[in-house]
């Protein structure tokens, strides 16, 4: 209580020199991170299994094989794959490389259903009359 006549303190008013939305402070802090965020930014090197050595390493196999027996591609490819990370490039450059054989009547592939091991074989050579049916008698 404040006897009569007394001054009353007066409040002090305080006013903000800054005036900021939250939009205007996320902007200053992306503008801000962006300037050091692209600048530690590195790419790792991947391997990559190339069709050359995919090809390679099939001719080889096709040779060493057996012509009767049907072999598990997935299973000799297992050998190559040193990392994890290769998994894919093997296998991708390895079936990329087989229907190359195939097409070129080198080796067969046989797959019983979708997503299924896929197995190879030499191709059986064909004696030569037996290359070439005769249709004209027909």
């Amino acid at each position: 209580m404040f006897a009569r006549g007394q001054p009353e303190p007066i409040a002090h008013i305080k006013h903000p020199q800054w005036t900021a939305t939250l939009y205007d402070l996320l902007t200053a802090y992306s503008m801000q991170r962006q300037k050091t965020a692209l600048s530690h930014v590195r790419m790792a090197k991947r391997t990559v299994w190339s069709l050359a050595e995919a090809r390679a390493s099939l001719e080889r196999l096709v040779g060493m094989a057996d012509a009767e027996h049907w072999s598990c591609l997935d299973e000799f490819l297992m050998g190559y794959v040193v990392d994890p990370s290769q998994r894919a490039t093997v296998f991708a450059s390895s079936f990329a490389a087989a229907l190359e054989l195939v097409r070129e009547g080198d080796m067969e592939l046989n797959q019983k259903q979708a997503f299924a091991p896929l197995y190879f074989r030499k191709r059986l050579p064909q004696a030569a009359g037996a290359a070439a049916p005769d249709l004209s008698a027909e």
